[in-house]
């Protein structure tokens, strides 16, 4: 567990936001959906030689989802099962409760909160903002360039450096 272990506080550290960028029409909010969890954390996992896996297991009632993280040392973690029951017992119903296990197995395992981009968490008093990383404030700037993130949910959620606001505002003017 030595080299895993390292390997995963190196990667936490280098984690993305995991944005809130759909919309549930029934409960008229946003989410972060399967695919904005994995791309926070896949590309920190990958290059710190950690693959993600995510085992689904025959359940009566819904699924199961294993998150595993596997070093290229060979060593694993496993982080536990997570079982959704389906509402629906049709493709349909299966396939929505996978992809919620898969989601919330994923969040849990790496410890990741999805980033509320949409004002509600604004409109709570915050002691202090949270400080960026280079790299997620890279990957930040990346994901407003390409329309998936904006300037001023950055600005709500994260304090930036004197030099990030100086290289967000340089590469805003060169998009």
């Amino acid at each position: 567990m030595k080299f895993i272990s390292a390997a995963l506080v190196k990667a936490q550290k280098a984690y993305g936001p995991a944005l809130k960028t759909k919309n549930n029409p029934h409960l008229k909010s946003k989410y972060a959906d399967l695919a904005s969890c994995i791309e926070a954390v896949i590309d920190a996992l990958n290059d710190n030689g950690i693959a993600l896996m995510q085992k689904t297991l025959m359940a009566d009632d819904g699924v199961i989802v294993q998150t595993v993280f596997i070093h290229e040392s060979g060593e694993t973690i496993d982080a536990g099962y997570m079982n959704v029951p389906a509402v629906k017992h049709d493709p349909q119903g299966y396939g929505s409760a996978l992809t919620y296990a898969r989601r919330y197995s994923l969040l849990a395992a790496t410890g990741l909160a999805p980033e509320d981009d949409d004002g509600h968490a604004a409109s709570k008093p915050t002691s202090k903002k949270e400080s960026l990383t280079n790299e997620r404030f890279g990957k930040a700037v990346e994901r407003i360039k390409a329309g998936q993130y904006t300037t001023k949910a950055l600005h709500e959620t994260f304090a930036l450096t004197a030099e990030q606001q100086s290289a967000l505002d340089q590469a805003l003017a060169n998009a």
